[in-house]
């Protein structure tokens, strides 16, 4: 079909089909509808973004100084040169986004307020029913799709993770979430007080220091934070040299993916000896008193976790100049004016901020269905993270945690369109993945060993989520370094893809 095809809307009564329906328009969606466009051509496609416009995560979360934590020689695409500072702004993400959409002309593909309740596979028809809302209007929409591609991210994006403590309803101040920040919110002279210690923390609570009374992190066990300068050295010498901006941004890419997997493997081969490097960094900028052993020494190896980058060492900075600081304490109750720790001491608050995570949503909370039957997404086993047994003509991207995530958006958008080619010249309607004959005795596992990466909200979600094997092919193995590699060279006519 032609692009002109993806605009024609189809007669009264009658639900529109595509060969390929995108859930989400954030950085995987908007990556994913180029690839379509630019490696199959003639493809009919839709993207259904739930939001009233592109970004996702860049859109939705608006609290101060929203910015990424890896950087976007990584994090932008591969196919598009990033020419800002490497750990970009939520407005900056946006606009390079943007930029994608306008320069391949991905506008009249991507519809909005388009909130799905429900995908239904039909073996009989090899297609999916998607059901939706307009969320500006009310109506329904009913669209057809041969097949779906999931890019609604991992989590929840109309509420964060809260948890419940006793006291909250005494609390005279306001409490907010990160995730839902209240446009009218004025921190000016406030005593501010933050609870946790990962990304969304290092960065909120630099944002509002200067212009609060006083910023407090509150955190139950610390975390583990890189530093350094807001800019890539290689980057800006080839800038000087004249480098034309695609060079840059690939020599770039590998320099910094390199150095992420030298990092990668010491964490693992040499932990003590890179947690004292990390800790001796924070030493020389908050000085010999500070007690870095209470408040910046977790108690797990690196990289068990995900390690937020400090641009600037902003956080740092700011608790050094007393502008902030960091109490390592429990929580026993909220009160009228602030909160009660365990240890006795209290903390006075005026806005208490609860950057504690969010909620995993593996699918989007959209109802699936197989043929009628409901589909119990966590008894289904992974091919490598992106498929999943007894669902057919379905893939969906779920990045790395360290590495950026669009690296793997980057892969498994080649990997669809390869499939889908595949598909195309063999003839085939429907295509599945199943455990092979040399899997029979393959134990079963979660989706992740917490023993190699076990943050909370992966933690309280995992029973939501796939089973994997103990093979590579039946896991998503995080490894972006052996993956780049394992992706492109998958044999399409292996055991393990079923074709109809």
């Amino acid at each position: 079909m032609s692009e002109a095809a993806t605009l024609t809307r189809s007669a009264p009564g009658q639900a529109e089909h595509f060969d390929v329906l995108i859930v989400g328009a954030g950085i995987s969606g908007v990556g994913g509808a180029y690839h379509l466009t630019t490696q199959c051509p003639g493809t009919s496609f839709v993207v259904l973004e739930a939001a009233e416009t592109f970004g996702g995560t860049w859109w939705t979360h608006k609290y101060p100084g929203i910015r990424s934590d890896s950087d976007l020689h990584t994090f932008g695409y591969r196919f598009k040169p990033w020419v800002g500072p490497p750990i970009a702004t939520a407005e900056e993400i946006r606009s390079y986004m943007g930029e994608v959409i306008e320069e391949n002309g991905l506008a009249p593909h991507i519809r909005y307020n388009h909130k799905i309740s429900s995908a239904s596979w039909s073996s009989q028809d090899n297609r999916w029913t998607i059901e939706a809302t307009r969320t500006d209007t009310g109506a329904p929409v009913v669209i057809t799709a041969n097949f779906l591609w999931m890019c609604q991210g991992y989590y929840r994006h109309a509420e964060g993770f809260t948890p419940e403590w006793p006291g909250m309803d005494r609390f005279k101040g306001r409490i907010v979430h990160p995730q839902t920040w209240p446009e009218d919110l004025d921190y000016t002279g406030k005593r501010v007080l933050v609870i946790g210690s990962g990304a969304t923390a290092a960065t909120v609570v630099p944002a509002m220091a200067g212009k609060a009374a006083h910023v407090t992190m509150l955190q139950r066990s610390p975390t583990y934070f890189r530093t350094g300068r807001n800019a890539i050295e290689i980057a800006e010498e080839l800038r000087t040299l004249g480098i034309e901006e695609t060079w840059v941004h690939e020599i770039t890419r590998r320099k910094i993916l390199h150095e992420q997997a030298l990092f990668t493997d010491r964490c693992f081969r040499e932990p003590e000896k890179v947690k004292a490097e990390m800790l001796q960094n924070l030493r020389n900028i908050l000085g010999p008193d500070y007690d870095i052993g209470t408040h910046f020494t977790p108690g797990y190896r690196p990289w068990r976790q995900r390690i937020a980058f400090v641009p600037d060492a902003d956080l740092f900075q700011a608790v050094a100049r007393g502008d902030a600081s960091v109490v390592t304490d429990e929580i026993e109750t909220f009160d009228e004016t602030g909160i009660q720790l365990k240890s006795g001491k209290h903390l006075e608050a005026d806005i208490i901020v609860t950057a504690t995570g969010f909620h995993l949503n593996v699918l989007g909370d959209i109802e699936f269905a197989i043929d009628g039957k409901p589909l119990a997404f966590h008894e289904t086993v992974t091919y490598r993270g992106m498929m999943f047994t007894g669902v057919p003509n379905m893939c969906w991207v779920f990045g790395y945690f360290r590495a950026s995530w669009t690296l793997r958006a980057d892969l498994v958008g080649d990997f669809v369109c390869r499939l889908l080619k595949h598909m195309k010249a063999k003839g085939a309607q429907r295509v599945e993945v199943a455990l092979r004959p040399e899997d029979k005795d393959m134990p079963i596992l979660p989706w992740i060993d917490p023993e190699n990466f076990n943050p909370g909200y992966l933690m309280r979600g995992m029973h939501l989520l796939p089973k994997r094997g103990d093979k590579p092919e039946w896991q998503h193995t995080q490894d972006y370094w052996m993956e780049k590699d394992a992706i492109p060279a998958t044999d399409l006519d292996g055991p393990e893809f079923v074709y109809k």
